[in-house]
């Protein structure tokens, strides 16, 4: 059973996530994020200092179907967090060392939602309640720039794929989970 929980930043998802798997025996906690400055560090051992003890860790974000199998245990429950952060570690990845004004984000697009529909095939197949988490990024103004244009319509276009694909859709608002599908 594949659930995805999307809403703005701090709005509570993350919370509501980790309440539908509270009742899990285990949990294979997935983190995407990378530690680029003192900020995401610290940021970064707070969550893990806030994650109950009996949860498994695996800090990656690529080779996701290498973790998230046919052969795992249907008992432990898979949270990953997040997409956003994924499809952000995605892009900067295929982008390459190229300056982002040069960026053909059309084939990384492609790039980026050919990873998406890997993970699906792995979250579809694997036996264990699976629950992504994303951020809703298109309720905002336009961006300014070139770069965070075409991420809020990748991440847009990403978030309705695995929305489509998902069994159970919740929009968090203010801490208030609202299923939505």
């Amino acid at each position: 059973m594949l659930t995805l929980v999307t809403g703005g930043a701090r709005s509570g998802k993350s919370r509501h996530a980790e309440s539908l798997v509270a009742d899990a025996s285990r949990v294979l906690y997935i983190a995407t994020s990378q530690i680029f400055d003192a900020e995401m560090a610290a940021r970064i051992a707070h969550h893990r200092a806030s994650r109950p003890a009996h949860w498994r860790t695996e800090e990656r974000w690529q080779q996701l179907a290498e973790i998230i199998t046919p052969a795992n245990d249907s008992r432990e429950a898979v949270l990953l967090e997040c997409i956003t952060t994924l499809t952000t570690n995605l892009l900067f990845a295929f982008g390459g060392e190229r300056d982002p004004e040069q960026w053909d984000y059309t084939v990384l697009e492609t790039q980026v939602q050919q990873e998406i529909e890997a993970l699906i095939a792995a979250c579809v197949a694997c036996p264990s309640p699976v629950v992504l988490v994303t951020n809703e990024v298109g309720m905002g103004i336009v961006p300014e720039n070139r770069l965070a244009r075409h991420f809020r319509d990748i991440a847009g276009r990403v978030n309705q794929r695995l929305a489509q694909a998902a069994d159970h859709v919740w929009l968090v608002v203010s801490g208030i989970g609202v299923k939505i599908k």
